[in-house]
């Protein structure tokens, strides 16, 4: 998407999707107009059509990009290492951490609940999202359970995921993050070793 684009344009374009990323978690990918994101940013109706020759679904499906490289990137360092316990219980923390810290307006939910029904393209993105989720945590299992067998580590690795999703959803709509502390614990808990110390 920007290809072609100077140095300048790429960080005004980049302004655009940030606003229209906050517009969205505030107000909801529906609710979220080209006239929302040309106040927000100051920018003029040809200077959207320029970044986004087709309006408001390609800012959408840009905005859908951006959310989804937030969720992975806040995880990091953490979800690339998931190698032991402690490493675990570390990006466990970074996760609460996270979303204790938006509260209701968070990218996750905004993904999945708004911006993944908003067209077919903002859709794929999420599908994306997700599946390479589930592989970092996939990996995590595999190195901490060497013994599962490859049903096993899969199934393990996507129960942590629809904890973290069931868990956003509970705190999009209660404002509350015990839910989704209680279902992280309870997610990740069999991975905890039976011997030897806390970062084995």
């Amino acid at each position: 998407m920007n290809k072609g684009l100077t140095a300048k344009g790429r960080a005004t374009r980049q302004r655009i999707v940030v606003a229209a990323a906050h517009l969205t978690r505030q107000k909801g990918a529906a609710e979220t107009t080209l006239d929302d994101v040309r106040a927000a940013t100051a920018t003029s109706k040809s200077q959207l059509f320029h970044y986004f020759p087709d309006g408001r679904a390609d800012i959408l499906t840009a905005v859908a990009e951006y959310e989804a490289e937030q969720v992975l990137e806040v995880q990091q360092p953490f979800l690339g290492n998931l190698t032991t316990w402690d490493a675990w219980q570390k990006w466990r923390q970074a996760v609460l951490d996270h979303y204790t810290e938006l509260g209701r307006q968070c990218p996750l939910g905004s993904l999945t609940t708004e911006l993944g029904k908003s067209s077919p393209q903002a859709g794929a993105i999420v599908t994306t999202l997700f599946d390479g989720w589930e592989e970092a945590l996939l990996k995590g299992v595999r190195a901490t359970t060497p013994g599962a067998s490859p049903e096993a580590a899969r199934d393990h690795a996507r129960s942590i995921l629809a904890a973290v999703q069931g868990g956003v959803i509970m705190l999009q709509a209660t404002g509350r993050t015990e839910y989704l502390e209680a279902a992280l614990t309870a997610a990740i808990e069999p991975l905890r070793p039976t011997t030897g110390t806390a970062g084995d």
